[in-house]
């Protein structure tokens, strides 16, 4: 068991327990706690045990378990008061709201039984002189969950009229109730408002801002302020994960995703939490995560996937439908039993309300590693429109170069099944089939030449064959191809020449020569024969363009060929301007999309130039040209590089939408473990640039799942971890900080500069030491003061050295060891100010060394058993040091003449610290009050000069 033999250790123990998780295991520790506390017979002992016990429980699934010892401790309260001291009679207290919250949760306790508890709390705490704040609160929470609105707004009135007392719930709280009434009213707005000083970290408890980012999801989207939902959902989860107690919020979470298009992300969330689904120690949670596992899994079946096998109690597998129906069921059940003791349907309409909530967003980029979207399974309809209309159609977007114009052919191939067709529709239909097939498509080539042939149109043959000769190019056969082509070449000319074809078909033979040109030109062959094919097309197509946007496209993409030739032989600058005129004759006859290739490759080309604006609109270009016709993968690019070229100017916020978009599309187009990785990597460092600690370490985290050595580079790996640690040190996640910024030194020790090694070293000693884990921090302290000693840097040489003198009173070293580490510190420090001849550099040693002998002061006047004289002579070095510096050691001078100060009026040497305290303030005469330092300075001298100013006699 525990050896627990007196108070003092019980308490301890009670303590530590406090600080476990929450969950079965601390409860059990609970139990056993109050077994020992009953073997020291002291009532008090007891008391406490059994106010720890109502604590775990009711922060815990095992709610429905706090009944019983607070029973207990009411009877003792009634029996002997005086057994309690003050915060256990508080405590007491306290715990009434817990146990109305606690009853009105459990349908099985009558509504008259919650009543007449809520009148039991309200007759102890008038008796105990308390506010009726939290009874009108508690009364609140009765109307509100029964739906009887007129009560509530009484007592929602009244709450908020009485005076906040010790009773009260803390602000935070307060605020979590006060703003969903808003929201549960119709006033999603006034509620986020109430909401926002929680959410901003003016008011916080044990869970809050939790349960308030959770419960704000929801209103967020409905005014389609949609990035601060994620931004919430992000930080909100993170809060309640490790909180077993608010599986609501979880429920929230969860919800969320269901409503936002992050169904593959709500299916995880359901899998981090098995017992979520069968705990019953609180009724009412339980149901509201029910109701949204029906919402989600509803929103499942109906994109098609009910069949996939998803998480769900456990004992058997469900799929998506299967555990919709039992979610539905389990949860109106549920509902109908809270409505029964309540006597109204107000539960059960509000859980079928959610239940059948439709999705806000369509899909909404999260930034965290997700599985791309389950595709919409077509809904069924009348059949597709008849064959003629069908060929109108697919003929219309082709003669227009449409991007949807395959699709069309694809309909009438499915509608036509090669039946009622003349042999021109067969040749078109052929044609554009093999264009979809790759290498497989030549044969089909040559099967649509046989149809144009036999359809009249010898022109339009010979343009088939050309473009199956180009695909044979593309397969490598190069001199195959350009053997058949040219032969075409001539052909097609002299059926130009003898008016048997025209402009459209001459300039498909032309600009497939030129392809298969340009393929030799990539493989090596001499750029000329490509060049004067290009410009041959060009040329033939100049002026003969009208409105056929056919012949408008041949001659971008011949100056396109052109373009590329210029950046093959190095003229970067004419390949870009080219590029931007092809784009331009592009959009200019209203075919944009075809200008997001050339678009991008000017702002690849402008970044090599140093011409990054030019690069930002080319890009921001291609987004805009290519509209919904991007594909995936290459619209995950395009915000990718934009994301690199803003974030490298400075436009954080901007870079940081670029990279959630560019992760969003990376993982639709199946390239998560690539540049979607990347991009979160990228998208974590822009989040924590702005400080939003909780959102840049999930998606770091995320990236880190996927980011490797291989395809992303070491440096990548780094990097991450370096930005995850920093992240999770403002979180005060030190133990886990110290982990990935080791694991980044870990790698960065094999590289040739070891700058970095060293710096990840010494934070990892700065959050092990946060992590009270001394010998962990001693090591890494060591381990980077050699690496700054030899990489010849004084400045953090001597500040692992200081760092190890405040820990070595922790540790076998202990004192002697810390003044002789202090002691080397500021060896190290002089010896480099006396090497140093550059007065910036004096200046800065000088700085570093005055802080040295402050820190040794401080580190004598806590460690050393006298610490009087020697604690001041430090700080007298210090002082005179930052004298040296002049007004820019002025700060640094006063401070350590103020430490100096206090230490000497600590040993009673009352005229030296008055003396100071006065040097103090005339060093600051006639100085600005409005800089903190000097506010802050004077305000400490005149408190020395207030405190030691009785009966010395100094004047």
């Amino acid at each position: 068991m525990s050896g627990i033999t007196d108070f003092e250790a019980l308490r301890r123990a009670l303590a530590e327990n406090s600080e476990r998780p929450e969950g079965p295991a601390r409860n059990a520790r609970a139990e056993e706690l109050l077994t020992e506390a009953e073997k020291l017979d002291i009532p008090l002992a007891v008391i406490e045990a059994l106010g720890h016990q109502v604590r775990v429980y009711n922060y815990s699934s095992e709610k429905d378990r706090v009944f019983v010892p607070f029973a207990r401790l009411l009877r003792m309260w009634d029996e002997r008061p005086e057994d309690f001291d003050g915060y256990e009679a508080h405590a007491l207290h306290w715990t009434f709201k817990w146990m109305t919250a606690g009853m009105l949760g459990r349908p099985h306790v009558p509504l008259a039984s919650v009543e007449n508890w809520l009148g039991e709390m309200e007759r102890r705490y008038r008796v105990a002189g308390y506010s009726e704040r939290a009874v009108r609160a508690a009364e609140f929470s009765i109307a509100s969950h029964i739906g009887d609105r007129a009560r509530a707004e009484r007592a929602y009135t009244a709450w908020l009229a009485a005076d906040r007392d010790d009773m009260a719930d803390c602000h935070a709280c307060e605020l979590h109730g006060q703003g969903g009434w808003q929201v549960e009213s119709g006033r999603d707005a006034e509620g986020l408002e109430l909401w926002r000083p929680v959410v901003e970290g003016e008011f916080a408890c044990a869970h809050e801002p939790h349960g308030v980012l959770a419960r704000s999801l929801a209103p967020l989207l409905r005014l389609g302020r949609v990035e601060e939902a994620r931004a919430r959902h992000l930080r909100g989860l993170r809060l309640v994960r490790p909180m077993e107690s608010m599986r609501d919020a979880y429920a929230d979470h969860v919800e969320f995703c269901a409503l936002t298009g992050n169904e593959a992300r709500g299916l995880e969330l359901l899998a981090e939490r098995p017992a979520y689904f069968t705990d019953t120690g609180h009724p009412r949670s339980l149901l509201e995560f029910l109701a949204v596992v029906a919402l989600l899994m509803d929103r499942l079946t109906r994109l098609g996937q009910g069949a996939r096998q998803v998480p769900g109690p456990t004992g058997r597998t469900w799929t998506a439908r299967e555990l919709a129906a039992y979610a539905r069921t389990e949860a109106l059940e549920l509902a109908a039993r809270f409505d029964e003791r309540n006597g109204t349907s107000y539960i059960g309409d509000r859980t079928r309300a959610r239940m059948a909530a439709e999705p806000l967003v369509e899909r909404l980029p999260l930034g965290v590693r997700t599985a791309p979207a389950p595709p919409p399974v077509a809904e069924e309809g009348p059949e597709e429109s008849g064959v003629p209309e069908l060929l109108a159609r697919a003929r219309r977007l082709s003669e227009t170069l449409q991007p949807d114009a395959p699709q069309a052919w694809a309909a009438l191939a499915r509608a036509a099944d090669g039946a009622g067709l003349d042999a021109r529709a067969r040749a078109e239909l052929a044609d554009n089939e093999a264009m979809s097939l790759g290498p497989d498509g030549i044969p089909v080539f040559e099967e649509a030449a046989a149809l144009y042939a036999e359809a009249d149109d010898p022109g339009e043959a010979l343009a088939a064959r050309a473009r199956g000769a180009y695909v044979r190019a593309l397969t490598g056969e190069t001199d195959a191809a350009l053997k058949t082509v040219d032969a075409l070449y001539d052909e097609v000319l002299a059926l130009y020449a003898e008016e048997a074809t025209g402009p459209r078909q001459t300039a498909g033979v032309l600009i497939s020569r030129a392809r298969v040109l340009m393929r030799r030109a990539h493989e090596g062959a001499p750029a000329e024969e490509a060049e004067r094919a290009a410009r041959e097309v060009l040329a033939f197509v100049g002026g003969r363009t009208g409105d056929d946007v056919r012949l408008v496209a041949r001659g971008a993409e011949a100056r396109a060929m052109l373009a590329e030739l210029a950046e093959l032989g190095g003229d970067l600058s004419r390949a870009a301007d080219l590029f931007r005129r092809a784009a331009a004759e592009y959009t200019g006859a209203g075919l944009p999309w075809f200008a997001v290739e050339y678009e991008a490759r000017v702002g690849a080309l402008s970044q090599h130039l140093g011409e990054p604006a030019e690069a930002e609109r080319a890009l921001r270009s291609a987004l805009e040209h290519g509209g919904a016709y991007l594909e995936p993968a290459g619209r995950a690019q395009l915000h990718l590089q934009l994301a690199e070229l803003i974030g490298a100017r400075g436009g954080t916020e901007e870079a940081a939408g670029h990279a959630l978009q560019a992760a969003h599309w990376a993982d639709e187009a199946g390239e998560s473990g690539t540049f979607g990785a990347w991009a979160r990597h990228l998208l974590g460092g822009l989040l924590l640039r702005q400080g939003r600690w909780t959102e840049a370490a999930e998606v770091l985290e995320s990236a880190l799942a996927e980011l490797s050595a291989e395809v992303h580079g070491d440096g990548a790996l780094v990097q991450t971890r370096w930005w995850l640690g920093d992240c999770l040190s403002e979180l005060g996640e030190h133990r886990a900080a110290a982990e990935h910024r080791l694991l980044a030194a870990g790698i960065a020790e094999h590289w040739p500069e070891q700058q970095d090694h060293a710096t990840l070293a010494h934070l990892a000693g700065e959050s092990l030491a946060e992590a009270e884990l001394p010998a962990e921090a001693d090591r890494a302290y060591v381990r980077a003061g050699e690496l700054w000693e030899a990489l010849g840097n004084p400045y953090f040489t001597v500040r692992a050295l200081r760092a190890r003198a405040w820990l070595a009173p922790r540790l076998e070293a202990g004192a002697p060891g810390a003044r002789a580490l202090m002691a080397r510190a500021v060896e190290v420090c002089g010896e480099a100010l006396a090497e140093a001849d550059d007065p910036l550099e004096r200046a800065r040693l000088t700085t570093e060394l005055a802080h040295t002998h402050r820190q040794f002061g401080e580190l004598l006047a806590t460690v050393a058993k006298e610490p009087g004289g020697e604690a001041v002579a430090e700080m007298e070095r210090s002082a005179a040091l930052f004298a040296t510096l002049g007004a820019d050691g002025l700060h640094g001078r006063t401070g350590a003449e103020l430490a100096a100060a206090a230490l000497e009026s600590g040993l009673g040497r009352t005229a030296e610290a008055r003396a100071r305290a006065r040097a103090v303030l005339a060093a600051y005469e006639g100085a600005d009050d409005s800089d903190d330092t000097v506010r802050v300075r004077r305000e400490a001298a005149a408190r020395l000069l207030d405190e030691d100013g009785n009966g010395d006699g100094d004047g």
